[in-house]
């Protein structure tokens, strides 16, 4: 653990914590129940960023604006997408929702709406609205509350908060939540305000003089270079910095393409621990960057890939080009596996389900993350977080402990769904969360095999076979998109 410890910490910032400042959420009816609490009881901050909140939020846009009447020293932000958050207009929309908002308190509630750089003049123009999304992204979640944050990779629409899966965790740190409001703050700096308007779509974007930026539209490779030096400081570890004092370390992991990622390095850092013992790794739209692929196939220890079946992909049964993707991720799948295959890697790929997408009580599948387990040997245990001199216990757990009768020791959890696009194309936020408490490992294990209990294995024979193998449509339309510099 001490040598993986010392290479993030020249990966990523780190902030140190306690077990205790966690907590972990099962589902989306408790994640929205847990949202609006924390809303109803904000004071001074709340800060959304999210790829884009429901036309239809009635309910939640009410509670933010009841604490805002309530409470005369809460500021608002919110952040979304540009491209997601306008789809529909000039009919109702995510932009118009929040523009009502912003109408009622002009003072003390900021909309701001991120626009990706990849997506400018004849390409914006001709490529349709449904499909533009695959050219760049903010894709960020983050729910900060006063000194809380949730941390996920949910968004702010009905079926994230009644029957979409993902994960959750709750951040009960000022440090912590001040450190990705900075974040927030910071993209929002360098996106398109929305304000109300009398129009039939109800809102104009404008970007203002004060941005630190010029517009992504007018000058896309000076907005990148602008940005980038904005946000570099989010990820650049200091030089030195004393042993963690807590049981519970956490690195915030930043992806701005192309220039800015800590996510991908922390990420090969922790598949490629020599004392790594067993992991779990899962994201909904299974594709993962190239270098992760590696990095799975080169692990000797026994390994997880969870994702979603077909009858889980938010895109089943989705009007358009969209409706290939379900069968897109499976051929991607089996590629993996026959990848593994070669590579004699121990990987077992199993598809999460329950129910079907579109059918009474049907869910979809869309958590992301990695949970490691590292085998601790006596010595290295002893040494992790004892150094010369100490005179306080070692903090680790017992290597019976580690290696699977408590459960994972690290976790990765955010945004990202780990593709070339997460990397090359969209803004992504995480953490990577190191701790010796088996209170916590404990819940993270509960965590990974509530999600692995509604799956199965799926393996190259079933795949490859009828009504599942991928027709000549789907693997035309991936190409095309890859041509045109786009990515699933």
């Amino acid at each position: 653990m001490v040598g993986l410890m010392a290479e993030l910490d020249r990966t990523a910032p780190r902030i140190d914590i306690q077990a205790d400042q966690i907590e972990l959420i099962d589902g989306p009816a408790e994640f929205y129940t847990t949202l609006k609490s924390m809303i109803r009881k904000a004071k001074r901050r709340i800060f959304l960023s999210t790829l884009y909140i429901g036309k239809t939020e009635h309910e939640l846009i009410s509670a933010i604006g009841h604490s805002v009447r309530t409470n005369p020293d809460l500021k608002v932000s919110i952040l979304t997408d540009a491209l997601r958050g306008t789809r529909e207009s000039p009919e109702p929309s995510c932009a118009s929702l929040l523009a009502s908002l912003t109408e009622e308190f002009p003072e003390r509630v900021e909309i701001r709406m991120y626009h990706t750089p990849n997506l400018t003049g004849l390409r914006k123009r001709f490529i349709p609205k449904r499909i533009n999304e695959g050219w760049g992204l903010q894709h960020i979640k983050l729910y900060g509350i006063d000194d809380e944050l949730i941390l996920s990779g949910a968004n702010l629409s009905n079926d994230y908060f009644t029957n979409r899966q993902d994960r959750y965790h709750v951040f009960a740190s000022q440090r912590v939540t001040d450190y990705f409001a900075n974040i927030h703050n910071a993209v929002c700096s360098v996106s398109f305000l929305l304000k109300p308007a009398d129009t039939p779509a109800k809102y104009t974007l404008e970007w203002p003089s004060s941005n630190p930026a010029p517009s992504p539209l007018t000058s896309p490779e000076a907005y990148i270079e602008a940005t980038t030096s904005l946000l570099i400081p989010f990820t650049t570890p200091p030089n030195s910095r004393p042993r963690p004092k807590t049981d519970t370390s956490l690195y915030p992991l930043l992806c701005q393409p192309p220039n800015l990622n800590t996510e991908l390095p922390a990420l090969r850092s922790l598949l490629s621990a020599p004392s790594l013992c067993a992991y779990t790794f899962t994201a909904g739209y299974f594709n993962p960057h190239p270098e992760i692929t590696t990095s799975l196939l080169s692990i000797r220890a026994p390994g997880t890939i969870l994702t979603a079946s077909p009858l889980a992909n938010g895109f089943y049964n989705s009007p358009g080009v969209s409706g290939l993707l379900p069968a897109a991720y499976s051929h991607l799948s089996l590629g993996f596996l026959r990848a593994a295959r070669k590579a004699r890697a121990r990987i077992s790929l199993r598809e999460w389900r329950r129910g079907t997408v579109g059918e009474p009580d049907g869910w979809t599948y869309h958590a992301k993350g990695l949970w490691v387990t590292l085998l601790q040997p006596p010595a290295m245990r002893s040494a992790a977080h004892h150094q010369p001199g100490d005179t306080a216990a070692p903090r680790l757990p017992s290597a019976e402990a580690v290696g699977g009768e408590v459960g994972p020791c690290a976790t990765v959890v955010g945004s990202s769904n780990y593709t070339k696009r997460s990397y090359g194309l969209d803004l992504e936020v995480g953490a990577l969360v190191v701790s010796s408490d088996e209170g916590l490992m404990k819940r993270w294990k509960r965590e990974e095999e509530l999600l692995v209990a509604r799956s199965r294995v799926v393996g190259e024979a079933e795949l490859a076979g009828k009504g599942r193998r991928a027709g000549w449509t789907v693997r035309g339309a991936m190409w095309i998109v890859k041509i045109l510099g786009g990515a699933l």
